[in-house]
């Protein structure tokens, strides 16, 4: 357990280096500026973890795809849950698709994702360069609430552009998620929900070629 406390205390302090290299960077193109520091380092994190969230967001494509086929099995054999399981798993194994194949790319980035979350958490800034735009402090919570706002409504939009089907329950965690996350950003860091925004940004571009791509090959 020490073990992988120490390993996960490196992969946070790694982040807090590319930060300030990132910040460097920005310095010396004559424009300090940790905001844009931090947009850097997000941007470079998700082109690196991209070939996972592609991996990924085919996978809950493809399982949307089998919804209905789904349905139907489960509407068949209602009264012999164990045969549903049997036709569905023998679907699967004739689409080629594995409802598994989704969380290991998840699990994979999670770490980076925790790291960065505390990198940013604590991040000594320069007093002197630490606003960013209308953020007096990229340390201190958003005193508009305009980076709640978008966080919340960026989960939002991803929620729905990545949703397997539209059963009532999912369609209350496509509302419940982005207002936890919306709550949960008002208390935070601007620095680390600027990470946020801009990666959920970034992943619904991604997401938008890889629906586009695939709705062409069809």
């Amino acid at each position: 357990r020490r073990r992988r406390l120490e390993i996960f205390n490196y992969l946070v302090e790694f982040m807090r280096t590319l930060l300030t290299y990132c910040y460097d960077l920005t310095k010396a193109l004559g424009f300090p500026s940790y905001g844009i520091a931090i947009i850097i380092l997000t941007i470079a994190i998700k082109a690196v973890l991209a070939p996972l969230t592609a991996k990924q967001v085919k996978s809950m494509k493809g399982m949307q795809k089998l919804q209905p086929k789904m349905k139907e099995i489960q509407q068949k054999y209602k009264n012999d849950p164990q045969k549903a399981q049997q036709e569905i798993a023998k679907m699967y194994k004739e689409m080629g698709v594995n409802p598994l194949s989704g969380c290991l790319p998840l699990l994979v980035q999670m770490p980076f994702l925790i790291s960065i979350f505390y990198a940013l958490q604590n991040y000594p800034y320069d007093p002197a360069y630490e606003s960013f735009l209308w953020l007096p402090s990229l340390g201190a919570a958003d005193h508009l609430y305009i980076l709640p706002v978008l966080s919340a409504l960026s989960t939002y939009v991803m929620s729905r552009q990545t949703a397997t089907d539209n059963s009532g329950q999912q369609k209350i965690m496509q509302i419940v998620m982005p207002l936890f996350i919306g709550y949960i950003s008002l208390n935070f860091p601007s620095g680390l929900v600027i990470y946020w925004v801009v990666s959920n940004l970034f992943q619904l571009v991604q997401q938008f070629f890889i629906y586009r791509n695939d709705n062409k090959e069809a």
